[in-house]
């Protein structure tokens, strides 16, 4: 194999040496433009280098006997017990309305149907209680929040994470869903937790928990503090839980009630424009190299922490002052700063604890490496075609790089 790549390599040197200069200096500009990587071939070769760990080792099976679990000390063992649905849950999440992406570029189709396929597999081995790799759906209370984060994933690729599954396995998914009915909420964004799930439960079954549902939605309004945000419970917390679980988790069980002809869609009107103020006030939060505030629990989400921008953007909802390669380029920025500093993985792939590199301490109590999946959910927007505005638009400054550099932006107003 050297002595023909060595032959090749040659031949490839003396053609280009027979070439006028001209012609040559032309090839090599139109050579290096075809080779440059996109944003979206960017984007997707990150998302697969998280994900394959996870998805290659659940698909035998083998996720509680590969995957390592990095958790706050003295907090090992107890999240051994939760921490693999995290991990599937979370990875499948962010995953999943590009694996549902019917126009899929041709490049992308090959990869696409492979971990579809995996994907498929690592929930059949998920829901089996004969399979090594059976996950825990109702001990403690952990397992209602990657029960949700699983159930989201359902909904955001119906064709390829519920209608593609065997016959059996859909009814073991249903019933591990259901199983977890037996863990009572926290009074918090754990609500929308149970009606996701129930939602889920809903569009697939025909039959979910109406109750449940309308208490997280009830409950959140009651929450609404103004300008975009929600109570995390009766009270303001400054984090990022409006983005990592209650505006993305509220707008889809609301959406998928609406679509089932049991909500109003006055409702969900209301919901989305305070999605789009909530949009702007995250693209704002993205600083001029990609860094962001690190304020509030689960820091170790990463770029997780933008999923309602990435969702808004996936759903069409971006308002007239955010364009979509404003955004795209906003949030590719924040990808880079948070999944490339060293340390993010570990010598075999898997993620590390930290928002910028590995920083373990940075994790609470409840973070473990199952956790960390959450931040395929800043991806959402592979789920648009590479023709969409997202992915066709020229790159734009964002907000802050356009006021930190000096040009002239537009003034801000409260919803």
């Amino acid at each position: 194999m050297k002595r023909r790549s060595f032959v090749t390599g040659v031949g490839a040197s003396l053609s280009a040496l027979a070439l006028p200069s001209a012609v040559l200096a032309g090839s090599t500009e139109n050579l290096a433009l075809a080779a440059k990587p996109t944003d979206r071939d960017y984007w997707l070769t990150t998302l697969l280098k998280v994900v394959d760990p996870v998805l290659t080792a659940a698909a035998q099976g083998k996720l509680k006997a590969t995957m390592p679990v990095e958790a706050a000390a003295g907090q090992e063992q107890g999240r051994r017990n939760v921490t693999y649905l995290e991990a599937l849950g979370r990875t499948l999440t962010g995953l999943a309305p590009w694996l549902e992406l019917a126009e899929a570029p041709e490049p992308e189709r090959a990869r696409q149907q492979r971990y579809a396929e995996l994907a498929r597999q690592a929930i059949a081995h998920a829901v089996d209680p004969q399979s090594p790799d059976f996950m825990n759906f109702t001990q403690g209370g952990q397992p209602v929040v990657d029960a949700a984060f699983l159930a989201h994933a359902l909904l955001r690729a119906p064709t390829q994470l519920w209608t593609k599954l065997p016959e059996a396995t859909q009814k073991q998914l249903v019933q591990a869903l259901q199983s977890s009915r037996v863990i009572k909420p926290v009074y918090s964004n754990w609500l929308l937790f149970s009606g996701i799930i129930e939602a889920a439960l809903l569009k697939f079954t025909g039959s979910g928990d109406l109750m449940r549902m309308d208490y997280a939605i009830k409950e959140h309004l009651t929450w609404y503090k103004g300008d975009g945000t929600y109570g995390d419970g009766p009270d303001f917390h400054w984090d990022y839980y409006n983005s990592y679980v209650i505006q993305p988790m509220l707008l889809d069980v609301v959406g998928t009630l609406v679509a089932a002809g049991k909500e109003s869609k006055e409702l969900l009107e209301r919901l989305r424009a305070r999605a789009r103020r909530y949009a702007v006030v995250q693209e704002r939060l993205v600083g001029p190299d990609g860094s962001f505030a690190a304020f509030g629990r689960s820091l170790a989400y990463r770029c997780g922490a933008f999923q309602h921008l990435a969702q808004v953007a996936l759903q069409q909802q971006l308002p007239p002052e955010l364009p979509a390669g404003q955004v795209r380029s906003a949030l590719t920025a924040v990808i880079r700063r948070t999944m490339e500093p060293k340390g993010t993985f570990d010598a075999k792939g898997w993620l590390q604890i930290g928002l910028c590199g590995h920083q373990p301490s940075i994790g609470e109590s409840y973070i473990s490496t199952g956790s960390l999946y959450l931040c395929t959910s800043a991806f959402l927007t592979l789920g648009l075609p590479a023709s969409d505005a997202f992915w066709a638009s020229p790159a734009q400054d964002w907000t802050a790089k356009k006021i930190w550099s000096g040009q002239d932006v537009k003034t801000d107003h409260a919803l």
